[in-house]
């Protein structure tokens, strides 16, 4: 068997170690949702999370890579991403899962487009589902709604979710010992420019909730 591509061994110990962290995340969330039926869709949410870490996993297992050494090297910087964010309230959980998950979403897309074949599709596979993306978006205009003021302190821990998104994401090209920034070349595409898009999408869907940028 002929050894994996770098590259893709890194760029699937960081999507692994992604999806573990997020159920960590939305589970110990789901416990700040106001009711029950809010409740079971962040614990949906990390039911996601944890089947398609097992995606990932087994991928790197068939490539004969174990999945922990593949992880260790993002452990640092997604783990200081969620550390320094993390939500005290209901309305501050969905809107990291709207705005923080939707940039790693658009990170990682921007990655994989450097792959071909069945691991490009596993890789946009795992990404996010829409309907928690509006999910996360109902929940934000709703409040604002029965409270304008809202808008005004969700907009500012939205940006500071940016800030350290776009922060640990510069930590991650620094940390993948170049195979990830080879892979975004294959494309045509440097870092700075991605992260250009990033914070353009970023922009539009602050507006499309309702949040001000």
């Amino acid at each position: 068997m002929s050894a994996p591509d770098p590259a893709l061994v890194d760029l699937l110990g960081l999507v692994a170690y992604g999806e573990l962290l997020a159920f960590d995340r939305l589970a110990a969330d789901a416990r700040l949702a106001p009711d029950l039926r809010r409740r079971a869709a962040l614990s949906e949410m990390a039911a996601a999370e944890i089947a398609h870490y097992r995606w990932i996993a087994d991928r790197l297992t068939a490539l004969g890579v174990t999945p922990d050494r593949a992880m260790a090297p993002y452990v640092a910087a997604l783990q200081a991403y969620h550390d320094s964010t993390e939500p005290k309230d209901w309305l501050e959980a969905v809107t990291k899962a709207y705005v923080g998950d939707a940039i790693s979403d658009d990170f990682l897309r921007g990655i994989a487009d450097g792959l071909d074949g069945p691991d490009r599709r596993l890789i946009l596979d795992v990404l996010h589902d829409s309907r928690y993306a509006e999910f996360a978006a109902d929940e934000i205009r709703a409040a604002i709604e029965a409270d304008p003021r809202v808008a005004n302190r969700l907009s500012m821990w939205a940006r500071r979710l940016v800030g350290e998104a776009l922060s640990q994401a510069g930590r991650v090209a620094a940390a993948d010992r170049g195979a990830l920034t080879a892979l975004i070349s294959r494309e045509g595409v440097d870092v700075p420019a991605l992260f250009r898009r990033l914070t353009e999408a970023h922009t539009a869907r602050m507006t499309a909730a309702g949040l001000n940028n």
